[in-house]
């Protein structure tokens, strides 16, 4: 099990190992609750990576699947352990979607839909400020600020010289269209956006409105994929109180699907740049 500091995709590697322990001893999820005395849900929470768990809950996992390997159990102790450490975005307070957060932060790529709005790691701070005040109209000026904060540290996977996130973003042509702030900060936001998809690692597609019809026409998702193996892919799907994690392997593969419809339908790399480059010199006029 390869060592990875990132407290969310620790919790996740754990949980999985944790999960094909019990698989092995043949034990459902209720099962295991009822040996322990808690709710069938704390043990699939801690087993799809989405609770803290503690070097105690291992330890009481492992004396009931009857682990004998005292370097396995040692090992994932220390995984518990590590799992509770602290990532970057904790810095910034109670961030709602530091799930999602940390599994960016370790991702090797990301394939992402959005229909609404510019992707947020090729947004401008003016950009990102405009839409975080036009979409959480209650949110005061300092949680706006701190919601734009981690936006732009975000960003650096895509300027790391070292590690950069591969990132392949479909934007609906209403997303840039649509004027967030105003038309200045419109044109600057197209400016960045076609600078970024430069980069050797980016690809910007735009889908215009004359393909009708489409397969995205559901919502904004986003596919993340990561180098170790061990670390399935997942699809996300943002929500207004609450967010969703795919994992299994059908419902990945339905999305990536949908996503190859998606970007075969789209203006190609070249044709998108030149859109935005056009439609950035509107706003700018």
């Amino acid at each position: 099990m390869a060592a990875n500091a990132n407290p969310t995709v620790r919790r996740r590697r754990l949980g999985s190992e944790l999960r094909k322990l019990r698989e092995q001893k043949g034990m459902t999820a209720e099962e295991v609750a009822a040996r322990l005395l808690v709710s069938q849900s704390k043990i699939s929470r801690l087993e799809n990576g989405r609770r803290s768990i503690s070097q105690r809950d291992v330890r009481d996992l492992c004396g009931v699947y009857e682990v004998a390997d005292s370097r396995l159990v040692e090992s994932l102790m220390n995984m518990a352990k590590e799992s509770r450490q602290q990532g970057w975005w904790h810095a910034f307070g109670d961030v709602p979607y530091s799930v999602y957060i940390g599994l960016e932060t370790d991702a090797d790529s990301l394939r992402v839909y959005e229909p609404q709005v510019v992707p947020g790691l090729l947004q401008t701070p003016a950009y990102a400020t405009a839409v975080n005040h036009g979409t959480l109209p209650e949110a005061t000026p300092e949680e706006v600020e701190k919601r734009v904060q981690v936006r732009m540290k975000r960003q650096d996977r895509i300027t790391d010289p070292e590690n950069p996130l591969r990132l392949w973003a479909v934007v609906d042509e209403g997303a840039l269209r649509r004027v967030v702030g105003d038309r200045q900060i419109m044109s600057e936001q197209l400016e960045q956006v076609a600078k970024l998809s430069l980069l050797p690692h980016v690809t910007v597609q735009v889908l215009p409105y004359s393909v009708g019809a489409h397969p995205g026409m559901f919502g904004k998702f986003a596919i993340l994929e990561f180098l170790d193996t061990s670390d399935a892919s997942v699809v996300y799907l943002e929500g207004v109180t609450s967010d969703l994690y795919l994992e299994k392997p059908n419902d990945v593969q339905s999305y990536g699907v949908m996503y190859e419809h998606l970007r075969a339908t789209a203006l190609n790399a070249e044709q998108s740049r030149q859109f935005i480059i056009d439609l950035a010199k509107e706003y700018a006029r």
